[in-house]
């Protein structure tokens, strides 16, 4: 078996010095003659040289590695987030590194110390339980995907979900919806939507119930507990606005398996606009959020800071949110009448 070549080979059959050859391998930065660079790249070219990334990492105290840490890697919202982080990562030379903390404090742990241990360059989080003290003793440059206040001294990027939720609430409230309710997630990134429906109900001088909020994992499963828990009451909603799609989608299996018509029983609105939201039966009515979008602003604050081209002050892009009318959405059936006489009087 022949032996892989070394920067000393190179070194040789270039007729320069070792140390010339680690300039060059530093790249363009490095002072070196161009006539010079390039028998040391043909050199290289003609024994089959490779580079070795993890010494370069040690020399220029980077490895061109970034994280992506998100609660979970089965909610189809990510993958566009992803990819607007990776395409903008990419185009800079750097490499995305996928983490999935499956919503578990001690992984998520474990995934963010990986990651200073292996000298990640930068992280891009949309964080579950990790405080921010510890997050920013990790010391390299980090965003937040989410608006999230607890967070306030780093980088955001996210949609605002207040301002979705509120969308979501008026369309429903434009199509004579009075019992409007409420499936939110059980965790922290939901209190926006929350806030937003009692401030909602407030500004409409409408009451809260209190029994048409439910709070779930962001999961089918979750979904789907928490429909049955609004759909069985014996006075339920004539509508529901459901913290995310994956949510929504579980609400309208729901309401079949109770047979009930979606939207002339029911309606339903989701967020998020995931693929699915478009082919499912009915295709559901949502508010959309620029994922993609989301995913490029966060890799554009991490290159500014890798670059140390940003001020001290945190950066914040939000990318707003559009309504998606489709057709699980409509008026309700049985106030129709006195809702119509409401409006009109």
């Amino acid at each position: 078996m022949h032996r892989k070549p070394t920067i000393l080979d190179v070194a040789r059959l270039a007729g320069v010095s070792k140390s010339t050859v680690s300039r060059v391998l530093q790249g363009n930065d490095a002072p070196v003659a161009e006539t010079t660079r390039q028998q040391v790249l043909v050199a290289m070219e003609q024994l089959g040289y490779a580079h070795n990334a993890v010494a370069s990492s040690l020399r220029t105290n980077r490895t061109n590695m970034v994280m992506l840490l998100i609660p979970n890697i089965d909610n189809p919202f990510w993958p566009g987030v992803a990819r607007g982080l990776q395409d903008t990562l990419a185009a800079a030379g750097y490499a995305v590194v996928f983490a999935n903390s499956d919503w578990n404090a001690g992984q998520e742990k474990a995934l963010l110390e990986m990651a200073r241990r292996n000298r990640f360059d930068a992280i891009a989080i949309n964080p579950a339980y990790v405080p921010p003290a510890e997050l920013a003793a990790l010391g390299v440059p980090t965003v937040i995907l989410g608006l999230r206040q607890h967070y306030a001294e780093f980088d955001m990027a996210g949609s605002d979900s207040y301002q979705g939720t509120l969308l979501a609430l008026h369309y429903l409230y434009q199509l004579g919806h009075r019992r409007i309710g409420l499936i939110g997630g059980n965790r922290g990134n939901s209190r926006s939507r929350l806030r937003a429906y009692h401030d909602f109900h407030a500004s409409r001088k409408l009451p809260v119930d209190e029994e048409l909020i439910a709070a779930a994992p962001y999961t089918v499963e979750g979904g789907r507990l928490a429909a049955e828990q609004l759909l069985r009451q014996d006075r339920r909603p004539t509508a529901i606005f459901a913290a995310n799609d994956v949510l929504a989608l579980a609400a309208i299996q729901v309401a079949f398996d109770l047979r009930l018509r979606v939207p002339k029983d029911i309606s339903i609105v989701g967020m998020d606009d995931i693929e699915s939201a478009g082919t499912s039966t009915p295709r559901l009515t949502t508010v959309a959020k620029d994922k993609y979008e989301i995913g490029r602003r966060a890799a554009r604050f991490l290159l500014a800071r890798l670059d140390g081209l940003t001020p001290a002050e945190p950066q914040r892009a939000v990318v707003a949110c559009r309504l998606i009318e489709r057709q699980s959405a409509g008026p309700p059936q049985t106030q129709a009448h006195s809702i119509r006489k409401e409006a009109s009087s």
